[in-house]
């Protein structure tokens, strides 16, 4: 069964959680290193369970596993063999779960709400490069390359539960179609497609975000479609454009606003926190029926969503 469309029948929006890593960093975690918050996987697990139970505290209907930036190649960087790297990546759900299953084993916690899910990061090849190319979507790599390198982790994730794939932050739609030529191959998998942004009409490599929409709408694998990491001013845009071209729910998750420079792998400029529930609600009258927040934004952020959501 399609996830997304179980808990649309019976709640208005899926509240996603907010971003994993400004949350390790805020527990005291250095995260500059080129497997990012994958690095805390090995480290502290126990801090990555303890922060999704701080989303699901907070609101999050989802929770979006640990493994962005988890892959195969960038383990073996670090002198782990490709077992040691699937145990991990799987480790990612395997946290995730007991998250969920815990909070939800608590009376309390399922009062006017869905039982939450579980999603399975799976983060662009640009991720992997750690050069900030998750944003432009210059690869060099080919549709069916692409599916190489995306293979092992994505049947990592299936295989240790994840109730649906997050593919996030793609940058390019040659990208989406090999993740979705991929899904093929684990044809009872379930996953959402939602690229980074450089502005209201186009994705990060510069295709109409239109031309994304109407080609991921023809494929029945995919249970949602939208944007996440990108600037709060122009996700209005977005989902309207996306809107227009698709019947499948549309999802948004943008960072706080400000941006990222990918050589000192820290954050610059204004952000819009104290706009952001208001943000929010407006994007679910715009036709976002999967909200939530990427970078920067924190539990605080799902409170605001889930007071007005329900």
């Amino acid at each position: 069964m399609n996830p997304i469309e179980n808990i649309l029948q019976k709640f208005p929006l899926v509240i996603l959680d907010g971003a994993m890593a400004t949350e390790l960093e805020r527990h005291g975690c250095d995260l500059n290193d080129s497997l990012w918050s994958a690095t805390i996987l090995m480290e502290n697990p126990e801090l990555i369970k303890q922060v999704h139970t701080d989303y699901f505290t907070a609101g999050a209907d989802c929770a979006i596993t640990a493994s962005y930036q988890a892959t195969v190649e960038g383990f073996a960087r670090r002198g782990l063999s490709e077992g040691e790297a699937l145990i991990l990546i799987q480790t990612s759900v395997q946290i995730a779960l007991k998250a969920r299953d815990e909070f939800w084993g608590k009376s309390e916690n399922r009062s006017n709400r869905p039982k939450p899910l579980v999603a399975g990061s799976i983060g662009p090849y640009g991720a992997f490069l750690a050069d900030g190319s998750e944003y432009r979507g210059d690869y060099t790599l080919t549709e069916d390359e692409l599916m190489n390198f995306h293979r092992p982790r994505m049947k990592a994730l299936i295989d240790a539960g994840a109730d649906i794939l997050a593919c996030e932050t793609i940058p390019c739609l040659m990208e989406a179609r090999a993740i979705v030529r991929l899904l093929e191959e684990f044809p009872r998998t379930y996953a959402w497609i939602s690229f980074s942004a450089k502005d209201g009409l186009h994705i990060s490599d510069g295709t109409p975000v239109v031309e994304c929409a109407e080609w991921l709408d023809k494929h029945d694998q995919v249970t949602a479609v939208g944007i996440n990491c990108t600037r709060p001013q122009y996700i209005s845009s977005l989902i309207k454009k996306v809107h227009s071209h698709t019947v499948k729910p549309i999802i948004v998750y943008p960072n706080l606003g400000e941006q990222y420079d990918a050589v000192t792998k820290t954050w610059h400029g204004a952000s819009s926190e104290e706009t952001y529930g208001d943000s929010t609600h407006h994007w679910y009258e715009c036709g976002a029926r999967l909200i939530g927040g990427c970078c920067r934004t924190k539990p605080e952020n799902i409170t605001t969503i889930a007071a007005w959501a329900r």
